[in-house]
């Protein structure tokens, strides 16, 4: 039998021709969103991703007809993941999302929850954050954050968010915010667990490329672990799981 794809009763797949389109309905479904939670909570908690389709996302959200329609000011932005470099450094997802929409919206700076991925000490900025999310969503202890929105990539070899293949915060049932050293990068990075990405009330990740085919087959119509393809992790307990893909991305997929 050919593999398929088996998706859990809340989760959806979408195709589009190209990622010019999937960064369009990221934008459209974000505007939407953002509305609905403004009107029906007073205010809309999405955490940002890195990458070439989140950037144009967001350059459309921060022009006509997005910029004069969205509800700015009740809106209140995290980063799902960061590299451990300052705010101003090229790699930064910060910089990325600083220079593509929050200077360019009328977005209040008290709105904008970023990581201190600048501090020297991984393990520490990755509790500050946490510390932040907490105060932001009122926590209780031990309590879970339902972030309205959190937007998500694929890495060609399966990763999202800073989770990589074999990473020990996959199996964090603790933190909500974790720094693990990622061997193949030399490197730490700071990123939210699966405990708080899965809490979410929705969770959209944007895919495109030919480059990601292979991890995108894995994921969806696979059945190898987590522990290999990180992103197979991400299954929010009570929410929604979106995947918006393009064509290329798409190309491996089972019909």
């Amino acid at each position: 039998m050919p593999p398929r794809i088996i998706l859990e009763p809340n989760a959806k797949v979408r195709v589009y021709r190209d990622s010019e389109e999937v960064a369009l309905k990221a934008a459209r479904r974000f505007a939407r969103l953002a509305d609905q939670y403004v009107v029906g909570c007073g205010r809309f908690t999405v955490a940002l991703s890195g990458g070439s389709t989140p950037r144009a996302m967001n350059s459309l959200l921060a022009a006509p007809p997005f910029l004069d329609t969205v509800p700015w000011s009740s809106i209140y932005f995290f980063w799902g993941d960061e590299r451990c470099v300052p705010p101003d450094h090229p790699d930064s997802n910060y910089r990325m999302a600083r220079e593509t929409l929050l200077e360019r919206a009328p977005i209040p700076a008290q709105n904008v929850h970023r990581i201190h991925a600048e501090e020297p000490d991984a393990g520490r900025a990755a509790g500050e954050y946490e510390e932040t999310i907490a105060a932001a969503f009122r926590l209780a202890p031990d309590g879970l954050p339902r972030f309205d929105l959190i937007l998500l990539g694929l890495g060609p070899e399966g990763h999202t968010a800073s989770l990589f293949p074999g990473s020990p915060a996959l199996h964090d049932g603790e933190h909500l915010v974790a720094a693990p050293w990622v061997e193949k990068l030399g490197a730490h990075r700071i990123t939210l667990t699966p405990r708080a990405l899965n809490a979410a009330a929705r969770v959209v990740f944007l895919v495109a490329g030919e480059e990601k085919a292979p991890a995108l087959r894995e994921v969806l119509a696979g059945d190898a672990s987590p522990d290999l393809y990180p992103a197979r992790i991400v299954r929010p307990t009570d929410g929604e799981l979106l995947w918006l893909l393009d064509a290329e991305a798409a190309n491996l997929l089972p019909a």
